[in-house]
């Protein structure tokens, strides 16, 4: 990876061709008075990759899994009273 150094007013005056170069792989330093103080660099995309299957035969649902919950439970997850 190059890395190239400019002034505040440089990279003002050229941000974008800057971020064309940081698009392209170079690190672009801006400095103030010849000190470094920000860097530019490419973000680099980090997609999870996908695995599916993981959990087959790991994981079980009953055959009761969306049935309507009984009333008392129901009550509870809604914060009434239990017969209200």
């Amino acid at each position: 990876m190059t890395t190239q150094t400019f002034n505040i007013q440089e990279a003002k005056t050229h941000l974008s061709s800057l971020l064309q170069a940081v698009a392209s792989g170079t690190e672009v330093i801006i400095a103030k008075a010849g000190k470094p103080m920000a860097r530019l660099s490419r973000i680099e995309e980090n997609r999870p990759q996908i695995r599916f299957g993981v959990l087959k035969g790991k994981a079980m649902v009953s055959d009761d899994f969306d049935a309507p919950l009984p009333d008392n439970i129901l009550s509870e997850f809604e914060g009434r009273e239990c017969g209200s």
